[in-house]
């Protein structure tokens, strides 16, 4: 990954948690929510955004995933408004299920030393 789109990515990581937190009002989106990773095309017009929660019910998971299909437009134009950038990305959401498979090791490695 270039500097470049190292840097928006992180950038668009930073102002999309703002987002979530200060201004977006859907309630399938109110849950305590990370944006854990923002993966840039090339070009910078596609970016894949990864979002975690807990709690590891499959329903949670796709109401959240469709609040931010709908809030995406919104997204995306405060994103224009707040970055200097030539394109605003494509906004699709992912999510990431890292936090809990790490988790679940812990759990698992305090479970073997807890047996020794």
């Amino acid at each position: 990954m270039s500097r470049r789109s190292e840097r928006t990515s992180k950038l668009i990581q930073r102002e999309i948690s703002r987002l979530l937190e200060r201004e977006v009002n859907d309630p399938r989106l109110s849950k305590l929510i990370s944006v854990t990773e923002v993966a840039l095309s090339p070009d910078l017009k596609y970016a894949k955004i990864f979002v975690s929660t807990l709690g590891s019910e499959i329903d949670n998971k796709e109401e959240m995933l469709a609040g931010f299909n709908n809030a995406s437009g919104f997204l995306r134009k405060e994103l224009a408004s707040h970055l200097k950038l030539r394109y605003t990305p494509q906004l699709s959401f992912h999510y990431d299920d890292s936090i809990e498979r790490g988790a679940r090791l812990l759990k698992l490695m305090g479970d073997l030393t807890a047996t020794e």
